[in-house]
């Protein structure tokens, strides 16, 4: 992988940007970093305690400065973000400033929906499915912004859409 070339992950909760930027940073042997992560050891509480004390725009905010600071100190090449950070014309901003390119790995409602049940992860914004799909609606037309986006099907696993990514993107 060319060593200016930076990707950020988007897509909504449950999509699966962790796990597929895991895989491709691995397969491309490059740094990578989770934004939720960045902000769960800066703030030493989980995002969803998080989000319950101070409410969605307080979050943000929080969740904003983070990603400034990773982006002003850090080399991470593939960054993994939140489901609500590229929503944010500010955080499109600062990526774009720092020469990130967007992948939207783009899924169904329902196959999101089947790993936000399954997850371990507590989801403030998608505590039942009504709002999930709600929130899922709202932000198509977010990540449509981005410079590139993946279809996955269901057939697909995290290891697979990394493997067809770096395919794609890094040969």
């Amino acid at each position: 992988m060319k060593k200016e070339f930076r990707l950020a992950i988007t897509g909504f909760m449950g999509v699966g940007k962790s796990s597929v930027a895991r895989h491709l940073a691995n397969a491309v042997r490059c740094k990578r970093v989770d934004l939720d992560h960045v902000i769960e050891l800066i703030q030493k509480k989980p995002v969803a305690q998080l989000i319950d004390t101070f409410g969605i725009e307080k979050y943000r905010s929080m969740e904003t400065d983070a990603l400034r600071s990773v982006l002003d100190t850090d080399n991470a090449q593939i960054l993994s973000l939140g489901g609500g950070t590229w929503t944010l014309e500010r955080n499109r901003q600062l990526l774009k400033e720092h020469g990130y390119t967007c992948l939207w790995l783009e899924a169904d409602f329902d196959h999101c929906w089947l790993n936000i049940t399954y997850s371990r992860k507590e989801r403030p914004l998608a505590r039942d499915k009504e709002a999930a799909r709600k929130l899922f609606d709202e932000r198509q037309n977010s990540y449509c912004l981005a410079d590139w986006h993946f279809v996955i099907r269901p057939e697909h696993t995290s290891h697979s859409v990394a493997r067809q990514i770096k395919e794609e993107l890094f040969s």
